[in-house]
């Protein structure tokens, strides 16, 4: 788990917060008078913006590998779907800010380099089987026993039972 201070200095954290203020300068640019693209592409846009930094923080907060895969998953998602709204503005009428455009891009592809290396980093011996297959640590699979299911339980030797 990480605290809010060491979750600010973090280079990913700090990349994805660079993608924010990158985005809200970039929509600013769309005109306001298109409400098409103000109703599409800047709400998509600053949607996902917002997301990267939250699903990073939601990530370091939680142990579980499964977790932090799911969290990855969406933050990668978020990323790639800005990626190409950010490039889809240089077709739209009135939209003439390429600058904003590429720096937006050259950002999101060097959080992608950092994205890589903090997933490597996550704990795969943390982890409890995801039933849904999704985001098991390799080697591991839905179908798997849990090993948790050997352990003996029996709740009346932890509970106070009425029935004595």
């Amino acid at each position: 788990m990480q605290n809010r201070d060491e979750l600010l200095k973090m280079p990913l954290y700090q990349k994805a917060e660079q993608i924010l203020q990158i985005t809200r300068g970039l929509v600013e640019t769309v005109p306001k008078e298109n409400e098409f693209l103000q109703e599409t592409s800047v709400r998509y846009m600053m949607e996902n913006a917002y997301l990267i930094p939250a699903k990073i923080a939601g990530a370091s907060g939680v142990g579980l590998y499964d977790l932090k895969m799911e969290n990855a998953a969406l933050i990668r998602k978020a990323a790639r779907e800005l990626y190409v709204q950010a490039g889809s503005l240089r077709f739209e009428e009135g939209c003439k800010e390429l600058d904003y455009i590429e720096l937006l891009r050259k950002t999101i592809e060097e959080f992608r380099l950092l994205f890589v290396d903090w997933v490597t980093g996550f704990d795969s011996w943390n982890y409890i089987i995801d039933r849904w297959g999704l985001f098991n640590p390799p080697g591991v699979s839905a179908h798997d026993k849990d090993p948790d299911d050997d352990i003996p339980f029996d709740p009346d030797d932890f509970f106070d039972s009425d029935d004595e």
